[in-house]
């Protein structure tokens, strides 16, 4: 972690300076060969030279230049550079340069122009000798990826032999844990670090970077029930491919040396589609918190009305990555309505109050959780958390539910709005099915929808 973070501060670095040097640059361009004036500093040139590489910065991290920084490579730093610089130049154009006082629109073409040439070939070539080390220094071994093995049949070893036999593998094998209990192959060649029935706590006592499950890609049920166990926090999972998986495309080469593997834990979203994501989901929690003041007052009244006890409801749930917190809610039932341990509401459910039924169709007792958006417990949009209670009974029939708290939680989700409140744990498998689809293809666009949908059950009152 350590070492990711002071691998990104480095680049940051290195950005905002070329960034700076470049503003510098074409600032004296323009005054000199546009304005045909002399170069001088002034409140604009200072103002430009703070703000100015910093807005690059944003962007740059807005593309995913920062996120898993070990893994990048020379031609994907060129393909980031050349957007990144083609939309920071176009949009510096329209926002500073258009209301420049110009003999012919030549003048315009050729600013925006420089601006382009002088930043693509300032941030470039650094960025690429950044890359460069960095990708030298992963193939000498001293920034390989900690990689734990699973299995250890004759496949295992297979795999771990092609691996070492590599000229510039990336990986760093730290150990390998055992599927059956009986296959130990590997003990000659790798340290043994358990059985698969040990591997939360090998996760946890190892800095495991990569996985590679040592199952073919058609033993699906096994692969499930292994795959399931990961949560997040970064790991990169990998399985074997056979030739099906190979001419559909599954395979993605980015690397000339490496193995042939599948990631089957990659995120859908974009890194860039993911900072938008949380900007809106802070921006708009926010403005509703605001404009939504008078709405909180009323709806605080009716529920001190309605019954004795708390206007809010406080209730831990799981969040992103198995992480607890504590959701907020309107109150919508008596108090004490689950002295007998945790229970699911029904449609008829006598323990909600009457105001509690109206807010419940209208979703109004959701309204406090924008505050957990801007927390950053939860998202506008994602998989409803669940009580650890109810994701044990879950997982018990289904293992992939845990897939879903690999992202923050939402307010509204794909399964909330095909389904509704689920009643039992049929009902929540039901509902999961529509979330785990979410969670495969989850877009800007997609939350967007949801979000449409959402706001039509309100309108309509047909929350479930």
């Amino acid at each position: 972690m350590m070492q990711h973070r002071f691998l990104v501060f480095i680049l940051i670095l290195i950005d905002w300076i070329t960034a700076s040097a470049a503003w510098f640059c074409f600032y004296y361009f323009r005054k000199t060969s546009i304005e045909h004036s002399e170069f001088s500093v002034n409140a604009s040139f200072y103002m430009g030279m703070m703000i100015v590489p910093i807005l690059w910065v944003l962007l740059y991290y807005l593309q995913g230049t920062y996120h898993d920084i070990k893994r990048i490579y020379r031609l994907r730093i060129f393909n980031l550079s050349f957007a990144a610089t083609f939309m920071g130049s176009v949009a510096i154009f329209f926002a500073l340069l258009l209301d420049d006082a110009i003999v012919e629109y030549q003048q315009y073409y050729r600013s925006v122009i420089f601006l382009f040439l002088i930043h693509f070939s300032f941030s470039l070539i650094p960025r690429l000798v950044f890359s460069s080390i960095l990708v030298n220094r992963i193939h000498s071994g001293k920034y390989r990826f900690k990689t734990l093995l699973i299995g250890g049949s004759d496949k295992a070893v297979d795999i771990y032999n092609e691996i070492i036999a590599m000229p510039k593998s990336i990986h760093e094998f730290i150990g390998f844990v055992n599927i059956n209990g009986v296959d130990k192959l590997l003990d000659n060649r790798l340290p043994y670090l358990g059985h698969l029935n040990d591997l939360e706590t090998v996760l946890r006592d190892y800095p495991v970077e990569e996985v590679i499950i040592a199952l073919e890609s058609t033993e699906h049920e096994k692969l499930r029930s292994i795959v399931s166990r990961f949560d997040g926090g970064g790991i990169r999972v990998n399985i074997l491919p056979d030739l099906y998986d190979i001419l559909s495309g599954s395979v993605k080469m980015t690397n000339l040396f490496g193995t042939l593997l599948i990631e089957v834990n990659a995120d859908s979203m974009p890194v860039w589609q993911q900072a938008i994501k949380r900007f809106l989901d802070v921006f708009l929690s926010v403005l509703a918190t605001l404009l939504l003041i008078p709405v909180f007052l009323f709806l605080a009244i009716a529920v001190k009305m309605s019954s004795p006890g708390p206007i809010l409801f406080f209730q831990e749930r799981v969040g992103r990555n198995g992480r607890p917190f504590k959701i907020i809610k309107f109150r919508t039932m008596y108090v004490g309505s689950e002295k007998a341990g945790p229970q699911l509401s029904s449609s008829n459910d006598p323990r909600i109050t009457p105001i509690g039924r109206f807010m419940r169709k209208l979703r109004l007792d959701e309204f406090p959780q924008f505050i957990n958006v801007i927390k950053g417990d939860m998202s506008l949009v994602g998989p409803r958390p669940e009580r650890q209670y109810y994701i044990d009974k879950i997982v018990e029939f289904e293992p992939q539910y845990l897939h879903l708290t690999k992202v923050r939680p939402g307010i509204t989700s794909w399964g909330q709005v095909k389904y509704g409140y689920a009643e039992n744990v049929e009902q929540m498998l039901q509902r999961m099915k529509f979330d785990l689809l979410y969670l495969k293809n989850r877009s800007l666009a997609l939350d967007f929808k949801i979000m449409l949908y959402t706001v039509m059950i309100v309108i309509r009152a047909k929350g479930k």
